[in-house]
């Protein structure tokens, strides 16, 4: 990268969000406002290594940008003059006339005029946009850094450790929802301004933690996500200058960032908080920190102060204490119950622990972390075990430190964190060597030759999952079958019968092979529940109908009933039935059936039938006389046979199970019920074969004739 793409980029990651929101605010569209700025990108990356970098390069992108805009809005306005524009499209054009001055004209005239009060409210319209609770997490924080930090998707990717493609999507279907949602680019006002501005707040200090402790990877932070979090944190403040909790959350990141240079040592391993020279921490980011508190304090009412308020509280805390032993963990312990009172959640109460273990003893706060163990949303949380394992050290508990350590060190996907878990664990002296470990045990068993490749690798999920709840390193004679079934519950309490059972025969299979077979003792078989689906509920049958149940039914069920009841023959010959069979004067088919002993049997019906079967067929000569209602996919049409298809229509021959799904949803009435109804229709029976029902000559039982 030369030099001059280097200042451009530096310039675009300073400019871009102002960029970005004043093109919003013109074309009311997020993507395309920010397909416009990176035209004028593009424009920059062109021209400047040849031109030589503008004085003010930010005000060249921004005219540039909104040239492109009005161009747009131009062409816009051109295509709805043609009708060729959709309806939201003239709604907004309309609206930027509206505004006054000459609409499209006017911005062209102001593109290079700049308000700065008025480019920081489309900055905080668009914070407002991209944290929209419309989006996922994932895509408002991508969103964020997308448009607010002017990072791209390959940068994202890296500061995340994932794939560049899925950032991209990412982006792009936010995007698209933001459209298709219609989200306004307005600054919401009261009760949305608040619930609103807990999105954006969260958001933001997504993308610090991230940074600040970095979830996985081989580093334990990631400055520039810190950075970028700040920096957005101190232009929402700027911006809402009148939210306490704004400023609470710009004071937490503050005295956070303060320790950046003493949280790592000199390999990159990280240093406990009670462990770190304070004299590196960064005087100027504390003195901000302070600040920011007391502008939180000041907006903020007196004693209802909100989370991130008392977080601040609890960071400037320790920024006060010259030293870890100075520090007022009584006040912090206290600030934590306010806390956990606020915010109840685990995490937050994982932390009220490690205060009292301090403030208090360890045993209080091994007590309240026992208290953690069984919630599903610590299960995989590295720090559970990993606090859990200070406070058992700290108490002579050496044995079950260690393995603690060893778990903690089993479920973080930081390199740096899993060393440094490691590297205490093995600090433990190990008690009985003699005896096998529960992992050492799980290996043996896994490494059987007489497992098949299958087996081995469903028993060895549901081990390894055994295995991180309760640590590698305990000893296998000190396993007790609470201790199995209290993970057993832990981890696949909710699962299905099925799953539920497959766990248990593989712990049953390991207690076998490890000859303690009450190891699995307390762990139920679970009987799998049989979903019966509901009874179909009969439909009303109203006296005088020919219909069973008095609907209205499609032309084709009511052919195909009436045919069946007045013919008395089976389904599947009335269902087999081809219009070239039929003998619509003699009102009589022949009977399609292979049944040598059958053939040449006739089907006959009454004036009903005559008449239906007129108004279906519709003039059709070949094919089916009863089909689907829609011709077969490409996939099937293959499929069929010549004789099951409609040369007219190319619908397929209609099946015995769709017609008794049919109709049995519209009377509640089986096919061979409704064949031989005992209602109306008999009647009307009864009542032909005293007239009419002379013509249809004698029927055997099926309603044939030889």
């Amino acid at each position: 990268m030369t030099d001059v793409h280097r200042t451009v980029d530096a310039i675009w990651k300073m400019e871009s969000a102002r960029i970005v929101a004043a093109l919003t605010r013109m074309v009311r569209d997020v993507g395309v406002a920010e397909e416009l700025a990176q035209d004028a990108l593009v424009a920059a990356l062109e021209r400047w290594p040849e031109s030589g970098i503008p004085d003010n390069p930010g005000a060249w992108l921004t005219t540039v940008a909104k040239r492109r805009a009005i161009d747009h809005i131009r062409r816009d306005r051109r295509l709805a003059e043609h009708g060729e524009t959709l309806a939201h499209e003239l709604a907004e054009r309309q609206r930027l006339d509206g505004d006054g001055d000459g609409g499209v004209d006017h911005n062209l005239e102001s593109a290079e005029s700049t308000d700065p009060v008025s480019e920081q409210d489309d900055v905080l319209r668009l914070m407002f946009v991209s944290c929209h609770s419309v989006l996922s997490t994932e895509a408002r924080v991508a969103l964020t850094l997308r448009l607010l930090g002017g990072l791209t998707a390959s940068e994202i990717a890296r500061a995340f450790l994932t794939a560049e493609p899925l950032i991209a999507r990412r982006i792009a279907t936010a995007k698209r929802t933001l459209t298709e949602k219609r989200v306004p680019f307005e600054l919401p006002d009261g009760a949305e301004l608040t619930e609103r501005l807990a999105s954006v707040l969260e958001v933001v200090y997504l993308i610090f933690n991230e940074g600040y402790s970095a979830t996985s990877g081989d580093d334990l932070m990631r400055p520039g996500l810190c950075l970028e979090a700040l920096r957005l944190g101190r232009l929402l403040a700027r911006s809402v200058p009148d939210e306490a909790e704004v400023h609470g959350l710009v004071a937490l990141m503050e005295v956070h960032a303060s320790r950046t240079t003493a949280r790592t040592g000199p390999a990159g391993e990280p240093v406990p908080l009670h462990m770190q020279n304070r004299g590196r921490w960064d005087p100027l980011l504390i003195r901000r920190g302070f600040e920011a508190m007391l502008r939180a304090r000041a907006a903020g009412t007196p004693g209802q102060p909100g989370p991130y308020v008392l977080q601040a509280a609890i960071a400037i805390c320790h920024a006060q204490a010259r030293t870890a032993e100075e520090t007022d963990w009584v006040r912090i312990s206290g600030l934590y119950a306010a806390l956990a009172r606020l915010l109840p959640t685990a995490v937050v109460r994982l932390n009220q622990a490690v205060a009292v273990g301090m403030a208090d003893s360890p045993a209080a706060g091994l007590a309240l972390v026992d208290t953690l163990t069984p919630d599903p949303a610590l299960r995989d949380y590295h720090l559970l075990p990993g606090v859990r394992g200070d406070l058992l050290l700290r108490l002579g508990r050496g044995e079950e430190a260690r393995r603690e350590f060893e778990r903690a060190a089993l479920l973080t996907r930081n390199a740096a964190e899993r060393a440094y878990l490691t590297r205490r664990a093995e600090a433990i002296p190990v008690g009985d060597a003699s005896t096998p470990t529960f992992g050492e045990a799980i290996d043996a068993f896994l490494a059987q030759d007489r497992l098949a490749p299958a087996t081995a690798r469903s028993y060895g999920q549901t081990l390894w999952r055994l295995r991180l709840t309760l640590g590698v390193g305990m000893p296998l004679t000190s396993l007790t079958a609470d201790q199995i079934a209290g993970a057993f519950r832990l981890l696949w309490g909710g699962v299905a019968a099925s799953t539920w059972n497959r766990h248990r025969a593989a712990v049953r299979a390991f207690a076998a092979w490890v000859h303690t077979p009450d190891l699995d003792a307390t762990i139920p078989q679970r009987m799998p529940r049989r979903r019966r689906a509901p009874a179909p509920v009969p439909a009303p049958v109203l006296p005088g109908t020919a219909w069973p149940g008095g609907v209205e039914a499609p032309l084709r069920e009511r052919t195909l009933w009436t045919l069946l009841h007045e013919s008395g023959s089976t389904v599947t010959a009335l269902l087999a039935l081809n219009v070239q069979d039929l003998d619509l004067p003699e009102r009589r088919a022949c009977r399609a059936d292979r049944r040598s002993d059958r053939r040449g049997a006739w089907i006959t019906w009454r004036s009903k039938t005559a008449a239906l079967l007129s108004e279906l067929l519709d003039g059709r000569t070949q094919g089916p006389v009863f089909l689907t209602d829609r011709r077969p996919g490409p996939a099937r049409a293959g499929l069929l046979s010549v004789a099951d298809a409609c040369p007219q229509t190319g619908r397929g021959r209609l099946s015995y199970e769709r017609a008794e799904f049919l109709c049995k949803t519209a009377t509640g009435h089986t096919l061979r019920q409704l064949r031989d109804w005992d209602g109306e229709g008999d009647q009307d029976r009864e009542g032909d074969q005293d007239g009419e029902g002379d013509q249809d000559g004698d029927r055997d039982g099926d309603g044939t004739e030889p």
